[in-house]
C-alpha cells in the first residue's frame, strides 16, 4: 500500500509508462502484477478519497490513469499539424463540446468530440485571436484570456478539429473547484478579486464585439495564489447581435438565449453575475443585491461590464474600506 504522499512523489516523478510499471510485456503475471499496482497507486489519489481541494492529487490521478493506459494499450495518439506534432493519451478533464489532454511541451490540447461540432472550435479560433490581437494593444489585459498556440486547421470531413493552447495547469483550478470547496459560499472579499478579474476580462472582450456566451464556473480558471483568473472556453463565443451558434443542457442561460434570440454583452453580464449569486455565502446581501441587479430580464435594462468595475469598487470600499490584498487557498484535504 502507498500512502498520498508516496503515490504523489512517484507519480509525479514518472517520466513514461515504463518508468512507472516497468517493460512491457505480454505476460499474464506481470500484466497483473501491473495492474494491482495500477489500483493501489489510484486508491489514495483517487478524487473521492483526496476530496476536491487537492488538484495536485486529482493531476497525479488523471496522469496515472494515462500512464496505465499506455502501458496497457501500447499506444498514444499523435496529432499532426502544418507546424508541429502533439502525442496524448487519456483526457484529463471533459467539456461541453471537447475533451482537453496534455502532451509534452507542455501543451493543452482541445479535441471537439464530434466532427459535426467543428465550426465551434473555428469560432473559438476566431474568438482567441482576436483577443490576442487587441491584447497586443492592451498588454495589461493578456492574462485574463487562453493562449491559442496552435490548430488542426481545416480537417477532412468526419475527422476532428483540435486546439493547442498554452496549459495553465500549475497552480490553476476551476471556479467550479472553488464552489465544490466552499459548499456554503464565499466571503465577500474573497470574492471580489474574483469578480472584479472576470469583469475586466468580459470588458475587454466586449471593447472589441465579442460575445463570451458561456460564463459558467467550468470557463473561469482561478490561481488562488497569485488572485489570477482566465476566462477560457471561447467555443461558444460569437460577435454582439448574432445568435449562438449551438447551447449547452447544462448552462441556466439568460432569457434572450432560451428565446433564441441574438445575444449581446449583456448576456455575458447577465451570466457572470449570476455566477457570482451563485457563489457568494447567502449573508453577503449587498454583493448578491447588487448581483440581482445585473440579471435584468430585458438585456437593454443590464449594464456595460466597464461600467460595472467602478460601481462594484464603490461597494467593495463602502463594504470593506480600502483595498488590501487578502491571502485565498482551498482547504488542504488528502494529505
Amino acid at each position: 500500500m502507498f500512502t498520498t504522499s508516496e503515490a504523489l512523489d512517484l507519480v509525479e516523478r514518472t517520466a513514461s509508462a515504463e518508468a512507472l510499471f516497468g517493460p512491457r510485456t505480454t505476460d499474464p503475471g506481470k500484466r497483473k502484477e501491473v495492474r494491482r499496482r495500477y489500483r493501489a497507486l489510484a486508491a489514495v489519489l483517487h478524487p473521492d478519497v483526496v476530496g476536491p481541494a487537492n488538484t495536485r492529487a486529482h493531476t497525479a490521478s488523471a496522469n496515472l490513469t494515462r500512464l496505465h493506459h499506455e502501458w496497457t494499450n501500447g499506444t498514444t495518439v499523435e496529432l499532426q499539424t502544418r507546424t508541429g506534432a502533439y502525442r496524448i493519451g487519456e483526457p484529463f478533464a471533459v467539456g461541453s463540446i471537447a475533451n482537453l489532454y496534455e502532451a509534452d511541451g507542455p501543451y493543452v490540447v482541445k479535441v471537439v468530440r464530434n466532427p459535426a461540432l467543428n465550426p465551434l472550435l473555428h469560432g473559438e479560433w476566431q474568438a482567441l485571436r482576436a483577443l490576442e490581437r487587441f491584447t497586443d494593444w492592451n498588454p495589461w489585459l493578456r492574462a485574463f484570456y487562453p493562449r491559442l498556440l496552435d490548430t488542426s486547421g481545416d480537417v477532412a470531413k468526419n475527422s476532428r478539429a483540435f486546439t493547442v493552447l498554452d496549459p495553465l495547469l500549475d497552480g490553476f483550478v476551476t471556479l467550479k473547484d472553488v464552489q465544490n470547496a466552499y459548499p456554503d459560499g464565499l466571503d465577500g472579499r474573497d470574492y471580489a478579486w474574483m469578480h472584479r478579474r472576470l469583469l475586466k476580462a468580459l470588458a475587454g472582450a466586449h471593447q472589441i464585439g465579442l460575445v463570451h456566451g458561456a460564463v459558467t464556473a467550468e470557463n473561469v480558471l482561478v490561481h488562488p495564489e497569485q488572485h489570477g483568473i482566465v476566462l477560457v472556453g471561447w467555443s461558444f463565443a460569437v460577435e454582439s447581435g448574432q445568435r449562438l451558434l449551438a447551447t449547452s443542457k447544462t448552462i441556466a442561460y439568460p432569457p434572450e438565449v432560451q428565446a433564441q434570440q441574438p445575444v449581446t454583452a449583456a448576456t455575458d453580464v447577465h451570466m457572470a453575475h449570476t455566477l457570482m449569486a451563485d457563489t457568494l455565502n447567502p449573508n453577503e446581501n449587498r454583493q448578491i443585491a447588487f448581483a440581482k441587479g445585473c440579471q435584468q430580464e430585458r438585456p437593454q435594462r443590464r449594464p456595460d461590464a466597464a461600467d460595472l468595475l467602478g460601481e462594484y469598487d464603490d461597494l467593495l470600499e463602502e463594504l470593506y474600506g480600502p483595498r488590501v490584498f487578502r491571502p485565498f487557498a482551498l482547504p488542504q484535504t488528502g494529505e
